[in-house]
């Protein structure tokens, strides 16, 4: 397994131009858009027989501290069941109020190249599932993609500098997203059996194209 130390010292060796990160990627880290180097990022330290020669793990506490990457890093992030584990709020020490949720916002797109990938899914409201896990702090809904979108997020009061085009923003099936070379009919046979057959789409997915101006 490649440890944290080592991973960050060959970042600068790394091919810049086809990397993928997954946050919070355990012991089966995802790849879905077929990168040729895969990195992961979890709180916790994983399992020896979960990596390759292509996969770099670096520990982290993302909820509250910056990633440990450089700018325009990832061509592609994702974040599978993670964004509702963040805090919206924290009262820091020092009684400074801080926002990890949009702080993280802002991390994601600081390492995505100009028109980076982000896909997340999260159970979203108002299905049971975004309220039953204990665990669960922050509640998302289709509006609020709304806060890091477009040319004037409504998260800038909350310090959100980035911005993401949208595409996708929807209620389906997560397992849809795991390969995004997934066919076309196999998506909508999971679909349909999930919703008719099973307990339905209680995840939200995200595909955000990272903005920026002026690189």
């Amino acid at each position: 397994m490649q440890n944290s130390g080592n991973a960050v010292a060959n970042l600068e060796q790394a091919d810049y131009a086809d990397t993928h990160l997954d946050l919070g990627c355990g012991n089966l880290p995802r790849n879905p858009y077929h990168r040729r180097v895969l990195y992961g990022a979890d709180t916790r330290q994983i399992d020896n027989g979960s990596t390759n020669s292509n996969f770099q793990y670096i520990q982290s506490n993302f909820a509250i501290e910056p990633l440990p990457f450089p700018d325009n890093f990832f061509r592609s992030v994702s974040a599978y069941d993670v964004l509702e584990h963040i805090p919206r709020q924290l009262l820091r020490r020092d009684q400074q109020l801080t926002y990890p949720f949009v702080q993280i916002m802002n991390e994601i797109h600081r390492v995505l190249q100009p028109n980076g990938l982000f896909l997340a899914t999260t159970p979203g409201f108002p299905r049971p599932e975004a309220f039953q896990d204990p665990t669960h702090v922050n509640i998302i809904t289709t509006r609020t993609i709304d806060y890091f979108s477009g040319p004037e997020p409504l998260a800038r009061m909350y310090g959100f500098t980035g911005s993401f085009d949208v595409l996708i923003n929807r209620f389906c099936v997560r397992n849809n997203y795991y390969d995004r070379n997934t066919s076309a009919s196999r998506i909508f046979i999971r679909r349909w059996h999930r919703k008719l057959f099973r307990t339905g789409w209680p995840h939200i997915i995200w595909e955000l194209r990272a903005l920026k101006l002026g690189i």
